[in-house]
């Protein structure tokens, strides 16, 4: 008898001989969806707004063709966009569904310490994933919200930008310190910054 169930991380069909409440088509595919639970947070890698981005952070499709933060025909799921070559790294469209990104620029010191002014962010954003950017020098931090636009702010000298939709973050899965791989919710944040 045929199955119509598919696996959680390849999407192909489930084999014949697969216990009924198996997940997984094959251990290759237990073992990288592990990968990734412990880098990027399901509830991110699920959605299929995943894109690579070149050096200089223009957005590109899995082949390598521009791609667009508003244009979902040019987006992929996270494992094609992980398998991609193209450009220099992975990137997450942001669409209003409220998935939100805190991109808090230049806040870590030498040793890699948040600064005062970002620590505070941190510590009201405890419980949720806190990532490294690709500079090195600042952390993204991924949470659920409401926010109507994007917006700068400067918070205590220094730099934080708020994003919901219509931008695409560029997505390094360096998660900093021991944030959970989970998203938390964030509203309270976004409303004490705004």
């Amino acid at each position: 008898m045929p199955t119509n169930r598919c696996c959680e991380h390849c999407e192909g069909p489930m084999p014949m001989t697969a216990r009924t409440h198996a997940r997984f088509c094959a251990a290759r595919c237990r073992a990288a969806a592990a990968r990734c639970r412990r880098t990027i947070p399901t509830e991110l890698t699920r959605r299929p707004r995943w894109i690579r981005h070149n050096a200089r952070k223009v957005p590109l499709t899995v082949g390598g063709s521009v791609a667009s933060s508003t244009d979902p025909a040019t987006w992929s799921r996270h494992r094609d966009a992980a398998a991609s070559s193209a450009g220099a790294g992975l990137g997450f469209v942001l669409d209003g569904d409220g998935v939100v990104c805190l991109d808090l620029d230049h806040c870590l010191d030498e040793d890699g310490a948040p600064l005062p002014w970002a620590q505070t962010i941190l510590a009201a954003a405890a419980g949720t994933w806190v990532e490294v950017s690709r500079s090195g020098d600042g952390l993204h931090v991924w949470g659920l919200g409401s926010l109507e636009s994007g917006r700068r702010i400067t918070f205590h000298g220094g730099s934080v930008e708020l994003y919901a939709d219509g931008r695409y973050i560029a997505v390094t899965g360096a998660t900093f310190g021991d944030t959970p791989r989970r998203l938390g919710d964030l509203q309270h944040v976004i409303d004490a910054l705004l």
